[in-house]
């Protein structure tokens, strides 16, 4: 129901103030809801004083001048209108440091409900910038485009000064036009999917649009469409003598891509006509249409690389059934070659050319691999195993003496009596370390570190650094995992902003500058080959892997000067940057597709996020950076949103494939960038997480080898384990640590390369110290004490764990060609497809949990009979930032800005061009992020389009 003056705020406020509209931006929006409301809402509530005001202002405003530009911006409902305008806003604040933009956008009112969305505020990233005003209507009618109060409204802005303005109509029908006589320049948005080129006759827009969009020109058919549409437009405006059709004004655009060359038109072309009376100029005479396969992530080509895959495991899998049988068919013919004294001398010619024929048969790489086995199943039994890592000789004792006085085997050999038998287990699962790599990357585990990688971060840099202290205390190996808060991951600076400031050091460490990157990780040589440092950050990745490597750089910097007395000369401070970027271990998660089907912190656009993605990788390659992860391929954070373990492993599969066809597609060889991917899983107690990893490597190993043709270390899929947060309960917290060990023990036993156990107290708390401690414990003693895990390969031979995998996995493969068929990864994302299936499946749980269905002790079932209260639960200890360290970062980031302050500006300048015109962005970060917060980086990134823009 429409809204009256007596139920609006407007009734309290000084109605004198109204004609402030131009300077106050509350006096505006005032001024234009009264438009809104209409004349006869003041006369039904008798406020004929109020009515006056307001009508003395709008006579002024008519008799006003203005240079205004209004743009009209129509089209069907999922266009991309809202995406278009804002796009174009953010090209006109940046063309134009005094232009101010304002945006009208109307929504239809539903004939049934009366209710209008309003929703396009939420998507506008321009509305970042103080020269960009919105405001949004409902048509308040059904079956129109725009509101009643649009003439006015229009007005209004005008008269408030603004350069520009945007009118976006609600979704229209083929017929409807209203919007062209109150705008100087018409813009109709549409896509290629009109249907047949007679429809168009029917689009009455055509007849009066000064530019037609075809937006989403990434879709099939762009380039056909697009010469229907001019064909139309021509017949629109009655032009046959020109047959040149490029000549109209007719453009191919995806906003929804960074610095889209088709919006470039577009803007470029607007500003041409801008104060033009005929708004029919032909297009610049360099005006070029990209094909549309130039703007595909994933080129259109590849698009069914996940069907791919798929059928790549199953004919390797057939294959193998092939190869088993064939080698039965060759062990019976020799046996009754060797068995049979009978036989006539013809028959055993026979049978010796058919054993002959089945010996062909059978793969070289098969009776290798056979022949291989036998070398090495005598080295098994020794005491000890040599074998190389990196030009390196590892020697490995194979027995482990118990308190009983026996030799426990580190490796247990299988005893098939059956080369058929055998030939299957090493073709589906091997030994640790050989292809497929089933049960492990590796021969062994390494002995002189365990896999544990402890998350912590909290408060300031230097109070975290003392938790990665006492995590390192004692261990010859640092293996650090940092997490950050949330105002660092979302790429802010610390500001007494009420909706930063309380969140600043909050569930992580706050670091928004080189300083504080130092400092975080002070006291730990970040060159040493035992030093391996985790960074838990996605959207701003970038940025905070530039303060990393600058850290490093620096403390070897200062190390040269401290040994040799002096400044390291220009050539010197090369060499000492060249090493150390081929030293650094460690990882960055980065992983942003996971961010936008499951975590939601991201800050920058899919594509945009992408792309500097594939510039760390470019620059990974071209400084050699080998010992550096620079993806982890994140299906944690999908199980956390609720994922099952099955789906879990076939997004973070099919995403890690989906880079690997990204970075393909930008020349990248698949040997140079396929040995810096790790993962990242959740481990939980449904029986699937038991074979989460056998799965994992096997299918990428055989995806690699025979797809992708991929090398040996290329094969090898590595991943950290965490075990699950969302079994994390705030009833009964000390049960926590019983399902923790549990799925340590899984990860353990499933040969994980590292592995991070949660404290008990993190449902409610960042983990105190001690709740810490025992976390530790859990691996320890695991790794220690457990009789068990003395034996690296403990799943292998079960009947159970074998099946499980093979079900698993044709499991992930019927998920890969679900993807598939929806476009592939980044299709399916734009219909929701992962972001549905996982809510879908979150809801499972939680209905199964709260009914009772699934058995939670302690939560739903095994229940306390003395009634333990939630308060009675609490740890003993919150940990939480104090406010005095909330107010020193915010001095620090204030301190190191001004400190910096003439040359950030252009550092940030160099940063914005190297995006916009396509160079390397992490090379320019590795320079801005040495004087340049956080904050600024990516406000400058924002600035040229990169922000994420958000779904309704």
């Amino acid at each position: 129901m429409l809204a009256q003056v007596k139920d609006h705020p407007l009734k309290n406020k000084h109605w004198s103030r109204l004609s402030h509209f131009a300077s106050e931006t509350q006096s505006l929006a005032e001024l234009l809801t009264c438009a809104e409301l209409g004349d006869e809402s003041f006369q039904q509530q008798g406020l004929e004083k109020e009515k006056k005001i307001y009508l003395d202002i709008l006579s002024a405003i008519e008799r006003s001048p203005s240079s205004t530009q209004i743009i009209g911006m129509t089209g069907t409902g999922g266009a991309g209108k809202s995406s278009l305008t804002d796009e174009l806003v953010l090209r006109i604040l940046e063309d134009d440091a005094k232009a101010r933009v304002a945006i009208l956008a109307i929504d239809p009112t539903r004939r049934k409900t009366g209710g209008a969305l309003l929703g396009d505020r939420l998507r506008m990233n321009s509305l970042q910038n103080p020269r960009c005003y919105m405001r949004s209507l409902a048509t308040r009618e059904a079956h129109v485009s725009i509101s009643r109060a649009t003439r006015q409204s229009i007005q209004i802005l005008k008269a408030a000064g603004f350069d520009w303005i945007f009118v976006e109509t609600g979704g229209i029908g083929q017929a409807d036009t209203s919007i062209s006589d109150l705008v100087d320049i018409n813009i109709y948005v549409m896509t290629s999917e009109f249907g047949a080129p007679t429809q168009l006759e029917k689009i009455g827009m055509l007849d009066f649009a000064d530019l037609v969009v075809l937006n989403k020109f990434e879709k099939g058919g762009a380039l056909d469409g697009l010469t229907e549409v001019r064909k139309q437009f021509r017949r629109n405006h009655r032009e046959f003598e020109n047959i040149t059709l490029p000549r109209y004004p007719v453009f191919g655009t995806i906003a929804s891509r960074f610095n889209d060359s088709g919006v470039n038109q577009v803007f470029n072309h607007l500003k041409r006509i801008r104060s033009l009376d005929s708004k029919r100029l032909p297009l610049d005479s360099d005006f070029i249409v990209p094909p549309p396969h130039q703007f595909s992530i994933v080129p259109k080509e590849r698009s069914n690389y996940l069907a791919e895959i798929s059928q790549t495991v199953r004919n390797y899998k057939n294959q193998v059934k092939a190869t088993v049988q064939k080698v039965k068919q060759l062990e019976s013919a020799k046996e009754l070659l060797s068995s049979e004294n009978s036989l006539s001398s013809q028959t055993r010619k026979e049978l010796e050319v058919t054993l002959d024929g089945i010996q062909k048969e059978i793969s070289q790489e098969t009776l290798q691999a056979l022949k291989t086995y036998k070398s090495l199943e005598e080295q098994y039994r020794t005491d000890s195993f040599k074998y190389q890592v990196r030009q390196r000789t590892v020697s490995v004792p194979l027995t482990h003496t118990s308190l009983s006085q026996q030799a426990i085997r580190k490796l247990a050999l299988p005893t098939f009596s059956s080369e058929a038998d055998l030939t299957r287990f090493l073709l589906m699962e091997n030994l640790p370390g050989y292809f497929p790599f089933t049960a492990g990357v590796f021969p062994f585990k390494r002995s002189e570190e365990d896999p544990k990688r402890q998350f912590a971060g909290e408060g300031t840099p230097s109070r975290t650094n003392k938790r990665f202290h006492l995590l390192c205390d004692g261990e010859k190996a640092k293996r650090l995992s940092t997490a950050f808060d949330s105002v660092t991951l979302y790429g802010e600076d610390p500001n007494e902003r009420p909706d930063i400031f309380g969140k600043i050091g909050e569930s992580g460490v706050s670091v928004c500058t080189l300083n504080d990157a130092k400092q975080l990780y002070a006291g730990f040589d970040l060159c040493d080959p035992s030093t391996s440092v985790s960074m838990t950050i996605n959207g701003p990745a970038p940025m905070l892997l530039a303060f990393y490597f600058n850290t490093a750089i620096d403390q070897q910097i200062e190390r040269y000067k401290s040994e040799m007395g002096r400044t390291p000369n220009a050539e010197e401070l090369n060499q000492i940057r060249s090493n150390t970027l081929k030293q650094v271990r460690g990882t960055v998660q980065a992983d942003i597709l996971k961010e936008d089907q499951a975590q939601n912190t991201c800050i920058f656009s899919t594509e945009f996020a992408l792309r500097m993605m594939g510039d760390i990788q470019s620059y990974f390659i071209q400084n050699e950076i080998k010992n550096y992860y620079s993806v982890s391929i994140s299906g944690y954070h999908i199980a956390e949103a609720g994922a099952n373990p099955i789906t879990q492993l076939a997004f973070t599969l099919a995403n890690g494939f989906t880079y690997v066809e990204y970075y393909l597609a930008r020349g990248m060889k698949i040997d140079d960038f396929a040995p810096n991917f790790s993962f990242f899983f959740s481990n939980g107690l449904d029986p699937e997480y038991t074979v989460i990893g056998r799965v994992a490597r096997r299918i990428w190993a055989i995806a690699m080898r025979d797809r992708y043709g991929a090398n040996e270390r290329s094969q090898k899929l590595k991943y950290h384990i965490q075990t699950s947060g969302r079994s994390l309960h705030a009833q009964e917290i000390s049960f926590n640590d019983i399902r923790t060990t549990l799925q340590a023990l899984i990860a353990f036993f499933d040969n994980c390369n590292s592995l991070h156990t949660n404290a008990y107290d993190e449902a409610l708390t960042t983990p105190t110290a001690e709740s810490v401690r025992r976390a530790m414990a859990i691996q320890l003693i695991i790794s220690k004490e457990f009789g068990w895990a003395k034996n690296e390969n403990p799943l292998q031979g079960s009947f159970f764990i074998e099946e499980l995998t093979d079900l698993v996995e044709e499991a992930v493969l019927a998920e890969f060609e679900r993807i598939s068929a929806r476009g592939g990864v980044l299709g399916a994302m734009e219909s929701h497809y992962q972001r549905s299936k996982i809510q879908e499946e979150s809801l499972y749980y939680e209905t199964q949990k709260h009914d009772g269905t699934l058995p939670i002790v302690g939560v739903n079932t095994f229940l306390s009979s003395s009634g333990t209260s939630f308060e009675e639960s609490l740890p003993s200890e919150l940990t939480r930032a104090s406010y005095e360290e909330k107010q020193e970062q915010i001095h620090r980031v204030k301190a190191f800005q001004a400190e910096n302050k003439e040359k950030a500006a252009h550092a940030l300048k160099q940063v914005k061009l190297a995006a916009s015109e396509g160079r390397n962005i992490f090379e320019a970060l590795m320079e801005a992020s040495r004087i340049c917060s956080l904050g600024q980086i990516s406000q400058a990134l924002y600035e040229i389009g990169g922000r994420y823009r958000r779904n309704m």
